[in-house]
């Protein structure tokens, strides 16, 4: 009796550990076959420009040195300081304004308040170039065209669809009991966002702020169309400008563009397991 009840018992978990181990070879598959392109960018910005080519791509430097990464360096460097100048702020006042909106459309509802979440959503449709132009000749006429404030206000404005979905499904899962209880004791519409939804709302914050931070970090159009001064461009314009008209140093293209790639990095590394949590406390359910 025991070894017939048994039988199928153990069938079952040695079917499931041969689909783990199918899922993990699959997994080291995909993994070898992302981490290539960073292999070659890596290896390759370590050797000097002599050395790089396309049939060598795939071999280790033959000597220790920094090959074009001292280069990418000291031609991105003065972008970065422009690109952490333009995140930090924009990703901030567009979280704490999505963390607003999605508070009011989520506790405080009023006439229209789904119809205006709706038309909020499209904007994270719209194509960058589509308002390219319209966007251009609004900065000039409010004098922010040119300058870091109108950039930063443009990665605001299409930021803010994203972030308030964000917060008014996170504040949706958060109950009204909080809110109504706050309001007897007498505390205003400000108030209880401060003080009762801001803290509970730091998982949300994390994916926001990830997300906003990656997107902003790596976009590349508005960077090249608002800033007019090279010097004062992000680094994704800079990385752009370090290929040549007539010939490419490709150790430093492929430097720099570690070098680019690396804040975005340090910061899923460092954030990855909280924006996990984020998402999976309600922060995308409708």
């Amino acid at each position: 009796m025991a070894t017939a009840l048994g039988s199928p018992r153990k069938s079952e978990n040695k079917k499931l550990g041969v689909g783990k181990t199918i899922g993990l070879i699959f997994l080291g598959i995909m993994l070898v076959f992302y981490l290539i392109p960073v292999y070659v960018m890596v290896v390759n910005g370590l050797k000097t420009a002599d050395v790089v080519s396309f049939s060598r791509m795939w071999q280790l430097p033959s000597k220790l040195s920094l090959g074009g990464y001292g280069q990418a360096w000291d031609k991105l460097s003065p972008n970065v300081w422009s690109s952490v100048t333009l995140v930090v702020p924009a990703t901030i006042i567009s979280g704490f304004l999505g963390a607003l909106n999605g508070y009011i459309l989520s506790k405080w509802k009023f006439r229209g308040s789904d119809l205006l979440f709706t038309l909020m959503l499209f904007g994270m449709f719209i194509p960058y170039q589509s308002i390219l132009i319209p966007l251009i000749k609004f900065l000039q006429s409010i004098g922010l065209y040119g300058n870091m404030a109108g950039l930063i206000l443009v990665h605001v404005v299409y930021g803010l669809p994203f972030t308030t979905l964000i917060f008014r499904n996170y504040f949706a899962n958060v109950p009204t009991e909080l809110v109504e209880a706050a309001t007897v004791d007498g505390a205003g519409l400000l108030q209880i966002f401060f003080q009762v939804m801001l803290p509970l709302s730091i998982p949300a914050f994390v994916v926001v702020g990830i997300f906003q931070f990656t997107n902003i970090w790596n976009e590349f159009l508005f960077g090249l169309t608002v800033i007019t001064n090279p010097a004062r461009q992000p680094i994704t314009v800079a990385l752009n400008n370090l290929s040549g008209s007539f010939s490419v140093e490709w150790n430093v293209v492929m430097a720099g563009a570690v070098l680019t790639a690396l804040p975005t990095l340090l910061i899923y590394i460092v954030l990855g397991k909280y924006f996990v949590r984020g998402i999976m406390a309600g922060s995308v359910k409708g």
